[in-house]
């Protein structure tokens, strides 16, 4: 485990290095000014001398390489610039935004598990049933859908129409304070959400997972056995039939990311989305480079997760070989 760790330690390196460089290739690249964007309404006015001597304060005026290795060079001493968008330091930026938006997907992703386990096995029990017609329909559907489209067409029913669930935000309208049970009741939309159209895949691995368990001769003996029917689906099947899902998680960590943005920015959560999206309209080179390497790197320890996980519940599997 710990030298398969290792090497993916050792891979990740230059993976981060080639996405850093990328982000600042494609803002270089962007039609967008920095400078301008920084200005605001200021820009329009500004003297030509002014704009050059803002864009040297910003340093954009630095070759693209050289852009990028000051920054590389300072983010590996804990230095991430400043946003230009945010007029901070990118860590503070990150660092009043993550746990939000780690609060919404790690909230979102046990959702998608728990669902979809339980309405996988429950479906693989009886295959061809009305339970299982009905729920792969919704499954199929809810893979089409576009996590924002979930995310009005839950505004519109529970906020709108029916008025038990706040629209957005982290905190009432008309308070200045951050309660638990404001943030509960304001999560709810967003990660059932998003956890809603991560559920579709989670139910479709275990569901094939399991049908396919419950129809080996291990099952078929523990049943010949005598033993109760609760015991061989989740003692036997659901063991082995969740092995598939297990490299699941990894492989659907860009699409929470990806999900993620588009709930927070319908719902309006305080998480990573507004300046994620903030830094590419204005090329915001060191924030937009710090939270590329931060999905970078959720994604490459997802994949590592998956591994561990898979290894751990099957001891046929090798952790370094």
């Amino acid at each position: 485990m710990a030298r398969m760790a290792g090497r993916r330690a050792l891979f990740a390196v230059p993976v981060l290095g080639v996405v850093t460089f990328g982000v600042f290739a494609v803002a270089a690249a962007s039609p967008f000014d920095p400078v301008k964007a920084y200005a605001g309404t200021a820009g329009l006015t500004a003297s030509q001398e002014n704009l050059d001597q803002l864009r040297a304060n910003l340093g954009v005026d630095q070759p693209l390489v050289s852009r990028w290795w000051d920054w590389l060079t300072s983010a590996l001493q804990g230095d991430f610039g400043d946003s230009s968008v945010m007029r901070q330091p990118v860590a503070d930026v990150i660092a009043e935004r993550m746990g939000w938006s780690v609060l919404l997907a790690a909230t979102a992703f046990l959702v998608a598990i728990l669902l979809g386990t339980g309405l996988g096995v429950l479906a693989a029990r009886r295959p061809g049933g009305w339970l299982d017609r009905c729920v792969s329909s919704v499954a199929y559907t809810l893979e089409a859908a576009p996590a924002f489209w979930l995310g009005l067409l839950a505004i519109w029913v529970f906020a709108l129409k029916l008025d038990v669930l706040p629209a957005g935000g982290l905190t009432d309208a008309d308070s200045d304070v951050v309660t638990f049970g404001q943030v509960a009741s304001h999560l709810v939309l967003p990660a059932a959400v998003l956890g809603i159209s991560q559920l579709p895949w989670f139910f479709l691995y275990v569901r094939q997972g399991v049908a396919d368990a419950l129809a080996e001769d291990p099952v078929r003996g523990a049943r010949a056995r005598g033993l109760s029917e609760r015991t061989v689906l989740l003692g036997h099947a659901l063991r082995s039939g969740m092995l598939p899902m297990l490299t699941l998680i990894g492989s659907r960590v860009p699409e929470l990311i990806t999900g993620a943005l588009l709930v927070e920015t319908v719902f309006s959560w305080p998480g990573i989305a507004a300046a994620t999206v903030q830094a590419a309209t204005s090329v915001d080179f060191s924030l937009l480079a710090a939270l590329t390497v931060l999905a970078t790197a959720a994604v490459l320890l997802g994949n590592l997760l998956s591994d561990l996980l898979y290894g751990l519940a099957d001891p046929r599997v090798a952790f370094d070989g």
